[in-house]
């Protein structure tokens, strides 16, 4: 189980950063937090964490639902040094960074499905929500929150879990490796390509749009971009939604 110490010590492991952390019981959204705090100033670095939210949100809108106190439920101020167009970097290094980590602690191969899902065994097992205040051509602050099962939720149609998986070294572990990635933003795709799912798979990406994009996902591009070889040449996804096909016809 988290708490407020925890979380301190999961910021203390990251070279050169003395950020604020806060633990809530219950939360709407570690997010929400986050990214108020962000808005007030609050250093890079710091950490928004619970035991459980009771409005838990996803991409798209989407919902995310979580089992009480057995799941790593977090939010990360970022400020990065990067355009706006390059933002999607910081969730593919997120991803990267939970996975490692997750590999590493449950001795089993967790991987990343672009934009921002964790899975092992096929199953889902966590996800990455990046939300980011930019103004002109200059990156305000950067939010990343991420939830990962360490229990199968229940209800939830293809939710996995990292059972058995100490929540402070997950924590830990991740905050440390995506310092190193974020330090160092050119090796973020190939980072990203090495724990990848979707990478060589016939897919179908639908924008923000709603424009769908069906082919094999070739690569990652210097932003974080999913190109995708169609029948008609290579298609560059910035935003949206991937569906892995198992057959052409979907």
């Amino acid at each position: 189980m988290l708490d407020e110490d925890a979380l301190r010590r999961a910021v203390d492991g990251i070279p050169h950063v003395r950020a604020t952390v806060r633990w809530d019981d219950v939360t709407t959204s570690t997010n929400e937090t986050a990214m108020r705090l962000a808005s007030e100033g609050a250093p890079a670095w710091t950490l928004v964490a619970a035991a459980h939210q009771t409005r838990g949100r996803g991409r798209q809108g989407r919902s995310w639902v979580d089992r009480p106190g057995r799941a790593l439920l977090c939010s990360v101020v970022l400020r990065p040094e990067l355009p706006p167009d390059r933002l999607g970097l910081v969730s593919l290094a997120s991803g990267a960074a939970i996975a490692g980590a997750g590999s590493t602690l449950s001795r089993g191969a967790v991987r990343c499905k672009w934009p921002n899902d964790l899975l092992a065994e096929g199953a889902k097992v966590g996800g990455v929500l990046a939300e980011a205040e930019v103004e002109g051509a200059v990156v305000r602050h950067v939010v990343v929150g991420f939830g990962v099962n360490l229990e199968v939720p229940e209800g939830v149609e293809g939710a996995g879990a990292l059972v058995g998986v100490d929540p402070e070294r997950l924590l830990a572990g991740s905050l440390a490796s995506l310092w190193r990635l974020l330090a160092a933003p050119d090796e973020i795709p190939e980072r990203w390509r090495a724990v990848a799912d979707t990478l060589g798979r016939r897919v179908e990406a639908t924008t923000v749009g709603g424009d769908a994009v069906r082919g094999v996902a070739a690569d990652v591009d210097a932003t974080g971009a999913l190109v995708v070889e169609t029948d008609g040449g290579p298609r560059r996804v910035a935003f949206g939604d991937v569906r892995h096909l198992v057959h052409d016809d979907g």
